[in-house]
């Protein structure tokens, strides 16, 4: 045996290796049960796409999903003309992958459904013309209130029926999954980014520009502004996505390893610090505050909107 063949292999067999495989095994299997045991309440299809308020079109929330779409999809592109496929080496990139197909996903079901929509106001319009009329004929001294109003009571009027609607199917699960996958991943890129390597990596080893800054920001404000205007609910069991996306992500890294590489893209994965374990385990127990964060924004959205603003917001679960 070579002696590059005896340094690769004893880069696998010290005793950081097994203690870390344990780190991400274990969250991975744990991730694993909880998706397949945990049951949410159904999710109906006129969540996805319309806005929690009740004078917002979901029109709205379509031109904004559209723009989220057109606006990373341009910064991804950005970032593939300069790095090629090696940008996708990178838990950044992944990660603002997903944000995008989430985006393509809800951009798509907001057509859609804006479309649907569209259908049924016309036929509440034309029902509401032929009271109108009637009440009319029998009370012409009634007020019916200006035109902004009586377009919102519409609004309101569908989204009650909604209740009565189909569930979402795959596509609706899909983008619920995505959503809750790319809000704990979103907070970890950019906590991770701006907390430990701007600061703390060199110059030579790291360059901060245009794209990168924007690439570890607008993910973030775009999902918390989606946030701020849909109607999905956020259950907490849905954190073992982020998890098993995550330890995907470490074991892609260690299948390249295993195969050749011997670039770490983040310090925190190496193996051959005896500090390896510790940071692993780090890296796993942080999953908590950075989904949590999220969860907490999307908390203090119903809370506070239902609190003060209860009169323009439809239902929050």
């Amino acid at each position: 045996m070579e002696h590059g063949e005896e340094e690769g292999l004893g880069y696998w067999i010290r005793w950081q290796v097994p203690v870390c495989f344990l780190v991400i095994a274990s969250p991975t299997v744990g991730a694993t049960a909880v998706i397949l045991r945990a049951r949410a309440d159904p999710l109906r299809a006129v969540d996805l796409w319309i806005p929690c308020w009740t004078r917002a079109n979901p029109l709205w929330l379509l031109a904004f999903r559209g723009l989220a779409l057109v606006v990373l999809s341009c910064l991804l592109y950005q970032m593939v003309l300069l790095d090629g496929a090696f940008a996708f080496y990178f838990y950044t990139q992944w990660t603002f992958t997903l944000v995008i197909i989430y985006f393509l996903i809800a951009t798509s079901i907001s057509a859609h459904g804006c479309w649907i929509y569209s259908k049924h106001v016309t036929e509440i319009e034309e029902a509401d013309g032929f009271i109108k009329r009637d009440c009319e004929e029998n009370m012409p001294a009634m007020n019916f209130g200006p035109k902004r109003n009586r377009k919102a009571i519409k609004l309101q009027r569908y989204y009650e029926q909604g209740e009565n609607e189909q569930k979402a199917g795959f596509w609706g699960y899909i983008m619920q999954v995505t959503y809750q996958t790319s809000a704990g991943a979103v907070v970890l890129t950019d906590v991770v980014f701006w907390v430990l390597l701007v600061p703390f990596l060199s110059a030579e080893n790291f360059s901060l520009d245009l794209v990168m800054g924007c690439m570890h920001s607008l993910n973030l404000v775009f999902l918390v502004l989606d946030t701020a205007l849909n109607s999905l609910p956020f259950p907490w069991f849905r954190m073992a996505y982020f998890v098993l996306w995550s330890c995907i992500y470490v074991i892609f890294q260690w299948v390249l390893h295993a195969c050749g590489f011997s670039w770490w893209p983040y310090p925190f994965l190496e193996l051959s610090t005896p500090w390896a374990p510790l940071w692993y385990l780090s890296l796993a127990l942080v999953h908590f505050p950075c989904y949590g964060l999220y969860s907490l924004i999307a908390k203090v959205k119903i809370t506070f909107f239902t609190k003060f603003f209860s009169h323009v917001c439809t239902r929050l679960c």
